[in-house]
């Protein structure tokens, strides 16, 4: 946690019990931001709380694209109490022109004291400059309480921001033998409900979910939330060079969620017409991998993807570096089976010391089933 003030100002030693105080309001501003999960591409997820003696006095978060920020939410909220208050925002305010006003102008006009930051932003439009602005302005700023739960809110944006393309999460559940299916294919439920919850509320969250023909032909996935109320559903995209995919399915059912069926080389004409006419998206990419997918899905303002596409698709998007987080849910049932799939195909890995290895892993049960949760190496 960093004390950064205006020049000529002595830095204050800030007190344990300050800093506790300091934590529990920006883990307010993260409850916050969190509420607009899944709405806010490409913008970050933002939280925002007005604090005055003690008590908060003003709070809000970024709704959406387009909309004000969280600051302005919190500012409103507070009125005249916010003079002399101090403004806590899990990511740095920024000091540009977009869609909306600055928000450090928003903070110094409300004649704020001192403003607590979460995290930087990564932006190179706002990188430090929302800071250095408020400093100038004579506004005392502390910047990194609760950083990393900041980042982790916000790994979407962060990769997007750094790396030009979507944030990439393969998701998949699989047997205590390491099959999706059985050998005839088939693969509900390999999960028990508790599991598949938790799945709806992972879709609810991500801008877009991927999936491959054989997943459409075998499966007839919905891919929506189920969540219910106002909670969005990810755009549905199915990647398929031969576009041999069934006339009804539920994927082309438009009411409740869109799709895009991404292709290459203009295959069947005709069904693409019929798909068409029934407002599925099709568009034909000049090479139909998984990294041409993300680059045009970047494009759209896409922030992150759900991959729960079958081993086929799961290996070349491993390989082309667009997936940067795994989640494996693993039933404890047995299903045996040469012959049935697995998670991810073929890597061509044949060592076990070549094999990839996952960091910052966590694990934790839903129901009977155990949820593994890590990060592929950046590097």
């Amino acid at each position: 946690m960093t004390d950064i003030q205006p020049e000529g100002l002595e830095t204050d030693i800030v007190p344990p019990k300050e800093i506790q105080q300091h934590q529990k309001m920006m883990q307010r501003c993260l409850a916050l931001a969190q509420q607009a999960a899944g709405r806010t591409a490409p913008n970050p997820l933002v939280g925002c709380v007005i604090v005055r003696d003690g008590e908060i006095v003003g709070e809000g978060f970024h709704p959406q694209a387009g909309e004000p920020h969280a600051e302005v939410f919190a500012l409103r909220a507070a009125g005249k109490q916010a003079t002399g208050a101090t403004a806590y925002v899990s990511l740095e305010p920024c000091n540009h022109f977009g869609r909306t006003p600055p928000c450090t102008e928003a903070l110094i006009n409300a004649q704020v004291a001192r403003v607590v930051v979460g995290m930087v932003d990564p932006d190179p439009r706002v990188s430090g400059r929302g800071i250095e602005r408020l400093r100038s302005a004579n506004i005392r700023v502390i910047v990194g309480v609760e950083e990393q739960a900041c980042q982790d809110v916000n790994e979407a944006f962060i990769h997007r921001t750094l790396h030009q393309r979507p944030f990439g999460t393969l998701k998949y559940a699989m047997t205590l033998d390491g099959k999706i299916a059985t050998s005839q294919g088939h693969s509900a439920w390999v999960t028990q409900e508790a599991a598949r919850t938790h799945v709806h509320q992972l879709r609810s969250t991500c801008d877009a979910v991927i999936v491959g023909g054989n997943t459409v032909r075998h499966d007839n996935p919905r891919l929506t939330s189920h969540v219910g109320g106002n909670s969005p559903n990810p755009l549905r995209v199915v990647m398929t060079r031969s576009l041999q995919l069934p006339k009804t399915a539920h994927l082309w059912d438009q009411e409740e969620a869109a799709t895009l069926v991404l292709t290459e080389g203009n295959p069947n004409p005709q069904f693409q017409t019929e798909l068409i006419e029934q407002g599925v998206e099709v568009v034909n990419l000049e090479s139909l991998t998984p990294l041409h997918a993300m680059n045009y899905l970047n494009q759209r303002d896409i922030l992150s993807v759900l991959w729960e596409c079958g081993g086929t698709l799961a290996a070349p998007a491993i390989a082309d570096g667009v997936v940067q987080k795994v989640l494996a849910f693993v039933a404890p049932k047995i299903v045996g089976g040469l012959s049935a799939p697995s998670p991810v195909g073929e890597l061509n890995l044949n060592k076990m010391t070549s094999a990839i290895t996952l960091e910052r892993v966590h694990w934790r049960t839903l129901g009977p089933d155990l949820l593994v949760e890590g990060y592929l190496s950046s590097d």
